[in-house]
Protein backbone atom coordinates (compact mmCIF):
# COMPACT_ATOMS: atom_id res chain seq x y z
CA UNK A 1 0.00 0.00 0.00
CA UNK A 2 1.55 3.29 -1.17
CA UNK A 3 1.17 6.83 -1.42
CA UNK A 4 4.73 7.81 -1.52
CA UNK A 5 7.05 8.84 -3.85
CA UNK A 6 6.74 7.22 -7.19
CA UNK A 7 10.23 7.34 -7.52
CA UNK A 8 11.22 5.59 -4.22
CA UNK A 9 7.86 2.97 -4.70
CA UNK A 10 8.56 2.13 -8.53
CA UNK A 11 12.42 1.50 -7.33
CA UNK A 12 10.96 -0.90 -4.44
CA UNK A 13 9.08 -2.97 -6.78
CA UNK A 14 12.07 -3.10 -9.10
CA UNK A 15 14.28 -4.50 -6.67
CA UNK A 16 11.45 -6.95 -5.33
CA UNK A 17 10.54 -8.08 -8.75
CA UNK A 18 13.94 -8.61 -9.95
CA UNK A 19 14.56 -10.94 -6.79
CA UNK A 20 11.75 -12.78 -7.78
CA UNK A 21 8.74 -11.79 -6.13
CA UNK A 22 5.37 -10.58 -7.15
CA UNK A 23 4.53 -7.52 -6.62
CA UNK A 24 0.81 -5.64 -6.58
CA UNK A 25 0.81 -1.90 -5.67
CA UNK A 26 -2.52 0.08 -4.70
CA UNK A 27 -3.02 3.66 -3.61
CA UNK A 28 -2.45 5.67 -6.86
CA UNK A 29 -5.78 7.47 -7.10
CA UNK A 30 -5.66 11.02 -6.02
CA UNK A 31 -8.97 11.00 -4.38
CA UNK A 32 -8.27 10.34 -0.40
CA UNK A 33 -11.31 7.75 0.04
CA UNK A 34 -11.29 6.45 -3.33
CA UNK A 35 -7.28 5.47 -2.23
CA UNK A 36 -8.20 3.62 1.22
CA UNK A 37 -11.11 1.99 -0.58
CA UNK A 38 -8.73 0.62 -2.90
CA UNK A 39 -6.16 0.08 -0.86
CA UNK A 40 -8.33 -2.32 1.20
CA UNK A 41 -9.84 -4.08 -1.80
CA UNK A 42 -6.06 -4.84 -2.96
CA UNK A 43 -5.39 -6.29 0.68
CA UNK A 44 -8.47 -8.58 0.29
CA UNK A 45 -7.85 -9.56 -3.02
CA UNK A 46 -4.32 -10.43 -1.59
CA UNK A 47 -5.53 -11.89 1.50
CA UNK A 48 -3.14 -14.92 0.92
CA UNK A 49 0.04 -13.22 -0.17
CA UNK A 50 3.12 -13.68 1.48
CA UNK A 51 3.45 -9.79 2.74
CA UNK A 52 1.53 -6.60 3.17
CA UNK A 53 4.31 -4.27 2.58
CA UNK A 54 2.28 -0.60 4.00
CA UNK A 55 4.21 2.52 3.47
CA UNK A 56 3.94 4.58 7.22
CA UNK A 57 4.04 8.20 6.89
CA UNK A 58 3.05 10.84 9.62
CA UNK A 59 -0.05 13.03 8.37
CA UNK A 60 -3.49 12.03 6.79
CA UNK A 61 -1.43 9.26 4.89
CA UNK A 62 -1.15 7.91 8.82
CA UNK A 63 -4.57 6.30 8.94
CA UNK A 64 -4.17 4.32 5.22
CA UNK A 65 -1.65 2.69 7.41
CA UNK A 66 -3.80 2.12 10.40
CA UNK A 67 -6.89 0.83 8.33
CA UNK A 68 -4.86 -1.26 6.10
CA UNK A 69 -2.99 -3.00 9.22
CA UNK A 70 -5.91 -3.73 11.05
CA UNK A 71 -7.27 -5.14 8.12
CA UNK A 72 -4.17 -7.33 7.73
CA UNK A 73 -4.51 -8.62 11.15
CA UNK A 74 -7.92 -9.88 11.04
CA UNK A 75 -7.00 -11.64 7.50
CA UNK A 76 -4.04 -13.23 9.40
CA UNK A 77 -2.14 -11.48 6.76
CA UNK A 78 1.67 -10.93 7.72
CA UNK A 79 2.80 -6.88 6.69
CA UNK A 80 5.94 -4.87 7.22
CA UNK A 81 5.93 -0.88 7.85
CA UNK A 82 8.15 0.55 5.88
CA UNK A 83 8.48 4.30 7.84
CA UNK A 84 8.45 7.86 5.91
CA UNK A 85 8.53 11.47 6.98
CA UNK A 86 10.64 13.10 8.58
CA UNK A 87 7.40 14.02 10.85
CA UNK A 88 6.85 10.51 12.20
CA UNK A 89 8.32 10.56 15.84
CA UNK A 90 5.08 13.30 16.40
CA UNK A 91 2.56 11.10 15.45
CA UNK A 92 4.16 8.84 17.59
CA UNK A 93 3.94 11.58 20.77
CA UNK A 94 0.58 12.11 19.74
CA UNK A 95 -1.32 9.29 18.84
CA UNK A 96 0.13 6.64 20.77
CA UNK A 97 -2.41 4.18 21.05
CA UNK A 98 -3.39 4.07 17.24
CA UNK A 99 0.91 4.19 16.70
CA UNK A 100 1.27 0.70 18.65
CA UNK A 101 -1.50 -1.14 17.32
CA UNK A 102 0.09 -0.54 13.91
CA UNK A 103 3.63 -1.15 14.82
CA UNK A 104 3.71 -3.67 17.39
CA UNK A 105 1.56 -5.96 15.48
CA UNK A 106 3.95 -5.54 12.40
CA UNK A 107 6.34 -8.35 10.76
CA UNK A 108 9.10 -5.99 10.89
CA UNK A 109 9.59 -1.89 10.66
CA UNK A 110 11.76 -1.12 7.71
CA UNK A 111 13.39 2.62 7.91
CA UNK A 112 15.38 3.99 5.25
CA UNK A 113 17.29 6.14 7.67
CA UNK A 114 18.99 6.07 11.01
CA UNK A 115 17.53 8.69 12.13
CA UNK A 116 13.37 7.10 12.24
CA UNK A 117 15.76 4.36 13.06
CA UNK A 118 16.84 5.55 15.84
CA UNK A 119 14.14 7.61 17.23
CA UNK A 120 11.68 4.43 17.14
CA UNK A 121 13.81 1.72 19.20
CA UNK A 122 14.49 4.40 21.69
CA UNK A 123 10.34 3.90 21.91
CA UNK A 124 10.82 0.23 22.16
CA UNK A 125 10.74 -0.76 18.50
CA UNK A 126 12.79 -2.69 16.62
CA UNK A 127 13.68 -1.58 13.28
CA UNK A 128 15.65 -3.07 10.16
CA UNK A 129 17.27 -0.24 8.66
CA UNK A 130 17.03 -0.44 4.69
CA UNK A 131 18.16 2.12 2.36
CA UNK A 132 15.84 3.38 -0.23
CA UNK A 133 17.14 2.25 -3.44
CA UNK A 134 18.80 3.83 -6.76
CA UNK A 135 20.29 2.54 -9.51
CA UNK A 136 23.19 4.19 -9.44
CA UNK A 137 24.70 3.12 -13.02
CA UNK A 138 21.65 5.64 -14.06
CA UNK A 139 23.45 8.84 -12.06
CA UNK A 140 26.72 9.70 -14.27
CA UNK A 141 28.63 11.64 -12.23
CA UNK A 142 29.78 15.02 -13.26
CA UNK A 143 32.39 17.49 -12.40
CA UNK A 144 30.43 20.86 -11.52
CA UNK A 145 32.46 24.07 -12.62
CA UNK A 146 31.84 26.61 -10.20
CA UNK A 147 32.12 30.02 -11.93
CA UNK A 148 28.46 31.22 -11.69
CA UNK A 149 26.15 29.92 -9.31
CA UNK A 150 23.09 27.75 -10.74
CA UNK A 151 21.16 26.19 -7.97
CA UNK A 152 18.51 23.26 -8.21
CA UNK A 153 15.46 22.27 -5.67
CA UNK A 154 13.85 19.18 -6.55
CA UNK A 155 10.71 18.85 -4.21
CA UNK A 156 6.66 19.38 -4.06
CA UNK A 157 6.33 23.30 -3.76
CA UNK A 158 4.66 22.62 -0.16
CA UNK A 159 4.90 24.64 2.67
CA UNK A 160 6.44 21.47 4.52
CA UNK A 161 9.62 22.05 2.08
CA UNK A 162 10.14 25.53 2.58
CA UNK A 163 10.46 26.78 -0.92
CA UNK A 164 10.35 30.26 -0.29
CA UNK A 165 13.69 29.42 1.63
CA UNK A 166 15.25 28.80 -1.39
CA UNK A 167 13.85 32.20 -3.26
CA UNK A 168 15.37 34.05 -0.13
CA UNK A 169 18.44 32.17 -0.79
CA UNK A 170 19.24 33.22 -3.94
CA UNK A 171 18.54 37.21 -3.43
CA UNK A 172 21.60 36.85 -1.04
CA UNK A 173 24.02 34.79 -3.48
CA UNK A 174 23.09 37.74 -6.50
CA UNK A 175 24.65 40.14 -3.97
CA UNK A 176 27.81 38.31 -4.94
CA UNK A 177 26.78 36.79 -8.47
CA UNK A 178 24.37 38.70 -9.75
CA UNK A 179 23.55 36.34 -12.91
CA UNK A 180 23.12 33.09 -10.10
CA UNK A 181 19.65 31.65 -11.02
CA UNK A 182 17.32 28.67 -9.44
CA UNK A 183 15.28 26.07 -10.78
CA UNK A 184 12.49 25.34 -8.84
CA UNK A 185 11.42 21.35 -9.91
CA UNK A 186 8.23 19.79 -8.45
CA UNK A 187 4.39 19.89 -8.65
CA UNK A 188 2.00 22.57 -6.67
CA UNK A 189 0.30 20.71 -3.58
CA UNK A 190 -0.99 23.74 -1.82
CA UNK A 191 -0.71 26.79 -3.43
CA UNK A 192 2.86 27.11 -2.51
CA UNK A 193 4.03 27.83 -6.52
CA UNK A 194 1.75 31.14 -6.11
CA UNK A 195 3.29 32.38 -2.76
CA UNK A 196 7.09 32.03 -4.03
CA UNK A 197 5.46 33.56 -7.33
CA UNK A 198 4.52 36.11 -5.30
CA UNK A 199 8.27 36.50 -3.48
CA UNK A 200 10.06 36.35 -6.85
CA UNK A 201 8.20 39.43 -8.05
CA UNK A 202 8.67 41.25 -4.98
CA UNK A 203 12.51 40.29 -5.11
CA UNK A 204 13.06 41.48 -8.83
CA UNK A 205 14.23 37.83 -9.41
CA UNK A 206 11.69 37.20 -12.18
CA UNK A 207 14.49 36.63 -15.06
CA UNK A 208 16.29 34.23 -12.60
CA UNK A 209 14.15 31.35 -11.25
CA UNK A 210 12.71 28.72 -13.44
CA UNK A 211 9.36 26.99 -12.14
CA UNK A 212 9.39 24.01 -14.11
CA UNK A 213 6.46 22.21 -12.20
CA UNK A 214 6.43 18.46 -12.48
CA UNK A 215 9.47 16.67 -14.11
CA UNK A 216 10.29 12.78 -14.98
CA UNK A 217 13.30 12.08 -12.78
CA UNK A 218 15.11 11.71 -16.50
CA UNK A 219 13.84 15.10 -17.17
CA UNK A 220 15.50 16.79 -14.24
CA UNK A 221 18.63 14.54 -14.33
CA UNK A 222 18.79 16.50 -17.35
CA UNK A 223 18.16 19.65 -16.32
CA UNK A 224 21.05 19.00 -13.74
CA UNK A 225 23.77 18.77 -15.86
CA UNK A 226 23.41 22.69 -15.83
CA UNK A 227 23.27 23.27 -12.41
CA UNK A 228 25.92 23.24 -9.46
CA UNK A 229 24.47 23.06 -6.36
CA UNK A 230 21.58 21.31 -4.85
CA UNK A 231 19.41 22.99 -2.46
CA UNK A 232 17.25 21.10 0.60
CA UNK A 233 15.36 23.65 2.39
CA UNK A 234 12.74 21.32 4.27
CA UNK A 235 11.58 21.75 7.71
CA UNK A 236 10.89 18.02 8.54
CA UNK A 237 12.43 15.27 6.39
CA UNK A 238 13.65 11.70 6.44
CA UNK A 239 15.90 10.29 3.62
CA UNK A 240 14.81 12.09 0.51
CA UNK A 241 15.69 10.55 -2.76
CA UNK A 242 16.11 13.24 -4.22
CA UNK A 243 18.78 14.13 -2.30
CA UNK A 244 20.31 11.28 -2.44
CA UNK A 245 20.17 11.19 -6.24
CA UNK A 246 21.61 15.04 -6.39
CA UNK A 247 24.80 13.15 -4.73
CA UNK A 248 25.02 10.36 -7.05
CA UNK A 249 25.22 13.23 -9.71
CA UNK A 250 27.93 15.17 -8.31
CA UNK A 251 25.80 17.87 -7.07
CA UNK A 252 27.13 19.31 -3.62
CA UNK A 253 24.09 19.07 -1.42
CA UNK A 254 23.68 22.14 0.95
CA UNK A 255 20.73 21.11 3.40
CA UNK A 256 18.73 22.35 6.63
CA UNK A 257 20.22 20.24 9.83
CA UNK A 258 16.71 18.92 10.04
CA UNK A 259 15.01 15.23 10.63
CA UNK A 260 17.24 12.18 9.16
CA UNK A 261 19.65 14.85 7.00
CA UNK A 262 22.85 14.63 9.58
CA UNK A 263 21.98 10.25 8.88
CA UNK A 264 22.30 11.29 5.43
CA UNK A 265 24.85 14.02 5.44
CA UNK A 266 28.10 14.65 7.45
CA UNK A 267 28.36 18.49 7.59
CA UNK A 268 31.53 19.67 5.65
CA UNK A 269 32.58 16.02 4.45
CA UNK A 270 29.75 15.10 1.63
CA UNK A 271 27.56 17.93 2.08
CA UNK A 272 26.59 20.85 3.79
CA UNK A 273 24.27 21.16 7.19
CA UNK A 274 22.63 24.79 8.35
CA UNK A 275 19.90 25.34 10.79
CA UNK A 276 16.23 25.44 9.66
CA UNK A 277 14.91 28.49 7.68
CA UNK A 278 18.79 30.25 7.67
CA UNK A 279 18.21 31.46 4.68
CA UNK A 280 21.28 33.82 4.98
CA UNK A 281 23.34 30.98 6.34
CA UNK A 282 22.91 28.54 3.26
CA UNK A 283 23.91 31.52 1.00
CA UNK A 284 27.02 31.59 2.55
CA UNK A 285 27.42 27.44 2.45
CA UNK A 286 26.79 28.45 -1.43
CA UNK A 287 29.35 31.29 -1.58
CA UNK A 288 32.12 29.50 0.56
CA UNK A 289 31.90 26.33 -2.15
CA UNK A 290 32.44 28.87 -4.85
CA UNK A 291 34.96 30.43 -3.07
CA UNK A 292 36.90 27.08 -2.41
CA UNK A 293 36.23 25.15 -5.90
CA UNK A 294 38.48 22.11 -5.04
CA UNK A 295 37.22 21.76 -1.69
CA UNK A 296 33.60 21.71 -3.67
CA UNK A 297 34.45 19.11 -6.08
CA UNK A 298 36.16 16.90 -3.01
CA UNK A 299 32.77 17.59 -0.95
CA UNK A 300 30.83 15.78 -4.15
CA UNK A 301 32.99 13.15 -4.56
CA UNK A 302 32.61 11.57 -1.29
CA UNK A 303 28.84 12.40 -1.00
CA UNK A 304 29.15 10.28 -4.87
CA UNK A 305 30.45 7.25 -2.49
CA UNK A 306 28.07 8.05 0.41
CA UNK A 307 25.09 7.59 -2.35
CA UNK A 308 26.33 4.38 -3.75
CA UNK A 309 25.77 2.49 -0.28
CA UNK A 310 21.99 2.65 -1.62
CA UNK A 311 22.70 1.10 -4.91
CA UNK A 312 19.79 -1.67 -5.75
CA UNK A 313 21.63 -4.58 -5.93
CA UNK A 314 22.61 -3.91 -2.25
CA UNK A 315 19.29 -2.87 -1.12
CA UNK A 316 17.74 -6.23 -2.49
CA UNK A 317 19.91 -8.37 -1.18
CA UNK A 318 18.97 -6.73 2.28
CA UNK A 319 15.28 -7.08 1.47
CA UNK A 320 15.69 -10.38 0.13
CA UNK A 321 16.79 -11.17 3.94
CA UNK A 322 14.23 -9.71 5.81
CA UNK A 323 11.56 -11.16 3.49
CA UNK A 324 13.43 -14.74 3.50
CA UNK A 325 14.79 -14.57 7.12
CA UNK A 326 12.55 -12.10 9.25
CA UNK A 327 15.57 -9.99 9.82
Amino acid sequence: LSTGNPTTISALCAVLENAGYEVRTYGASSNELIRLFEMLLGVLKHSKSDYLLIDTYSTWNFYYAYFGSQLARLLSLKYVCILHGGDLPRRLKYSPKLSKQILKNATALVSPSGYLAETFESNGYRVIQIPNPIAIQNYEFVERRFDNPKLLWVRALQELYNPQMAIRVLIEVCKVYPNATLSMVGPDKDGSLQDCKNLVEELNLTNAVDFTGYLTKEQWIELSKDCNVFLNTTNYDNTPVSVLEAMALGLPVVSTNVGGMPHLIENRKNGILVDENDHESMAAAILDLFEHPNEALELARTARLKSEESDVKRVGELWNKLLQNGT
